[in-house]
C-alpha cells in the first residue's frame, strides 16, 4: 500500500475545461487521446443517462476497509470525483446511501471505485452517479490505514490526484491535468468531425465510401464474389 499520508493541497484541473468535456462523452475523449486513459470494462455505471466530469480525489484502502474513504470525504470539495482502489481485488460495499450523502452535500460529482458499492436502489434515487466492479451487500471495517491523494491504479488507467475524471454510460475515462487543454481541443475537435459524418450518413452515404474503406480491402486481398462462385469454389 502507498504511505500512509492524507495530501491535503492538491493541484486541481482547470474547472472550465473539466466542464467542457463532460458533454463530449468519455468514448470521444479515450480516441482523441490517442486511445488512452480507459478504465477498462469493469468499471460499470450502476445507472442509466448519467454523464460527468470532475477532478480527482484520489483514495487507496485496504480490501474491506473504507476508513480512508472517510477522510477522503473530509478533502473533497466541489466538483471533485473521488476515485477509490483497493489494493486488492476487494468486492465490498464500500459506500452506501450514508456516505454518498455527505458526498453530494460537499458538491461531489461522482465516485468511481474498482471495488464496490451497495445501497444501489438509494443511490439512483438521490441522483448521485456510481461507476464500480462490483455490487455487494457485504460492508467493511475502519481498521486499516491508506492513502488519499495518492496515484492509484484504476483498471487500466492511473489516475493523479487533480486528473479529469469523465464518465458515462460507455464507462470511465481519465484525462490526466497536464494534457487537459489539449485532450479539450482535439476531442472537440473529433465530435466536430462525426457531426460531419453523421450528417452524410442521414444523407444516405455509407462508411466503407466515407471512411474510403475499399483500398484497405483491396490492400487486404478481399474480393466480391457470387453465391453461385462462393458455393462452387
Amino acid at each position: 500500500m502507498s504511505d500512509k499520508v492524507v495530501v491535503t493541497d492538491i493541484v486541481r484541473a482547470d474547472r472550465a475545461i473539466v466542464d467542457a468535456l463532460a458533454p463530449l462523452g468519455s468514448a470521444t475523449v479515450h480516441e482523441a487521446m490517442g486511445r488512452v486513459g480507459y478504465a477498462g470494462p469493469g468499471i460499470r455505471p450502476i445507472q442509466r443517462d448519467a454523464a460527468v466530469a470532475g477532478t480527482a480525489v484520489t483514495v487507496s484502502v485496504a480490501p474491506g476497509d473504507n476508513l480512508m474513504v472517510h477522510a477522503a470525504i473530509e478533502q473533497a470539495r466541489d466538483g471533485d470525483v473521488i476515485v477509490v482502489v483497493p489494493v486488492t481485488d476487494s468486492p465490498y460495499g464500500f459506500i452506501g446511501e450514508l456516505m454518498a450523502t455527505q458526498m453530494q452535500v460537499r458538491g461531489v460529482r461522482a465516485y468511481v471505485t474498482s471495488g464496490g458499492v451497495r445501497d444501489t436502489a438509494e443511490l439512483r434515487s438521490m441522483g448521485f452517479p456510481v461507476w464500480t466492479a462490483h455490487v455487494s451487500a457485504e460492508g467493511t471495517v475502519k481498521d486499516t490505514a491508506g492513502a488519499v491523494n495518492v496515484p492509484v491504479v484504476l483498471g487500466g488507467a492511473v489516475v493523479h490526484p487533480g486528473d479529469i475524471v469523465v464518465a458515462d454510460d460507455d464507462g470511465v475515462t481519465i484525462v490526466p491535468r497536464q494534457r487537459a487543454a489539449q485532450t479539450l481541443g482535439a476531442a472537440t475537435a473529433r465530435a466536430e468531425r462525426e457531426a460531419a459524418v453523421r450528417t452524410r450518413y442521414a444523407a444516405g452515404e455509407i462508411s466503407m465510401d466515407v471512411n474510403a474503406l475499399r483500398p484497405v480491402l483491396d490492400t487486404l486481398g478481399v474480393t466480391y464474389i457470387s453465391q453461385a462462385e462462393f458455393d462452387g469454389r
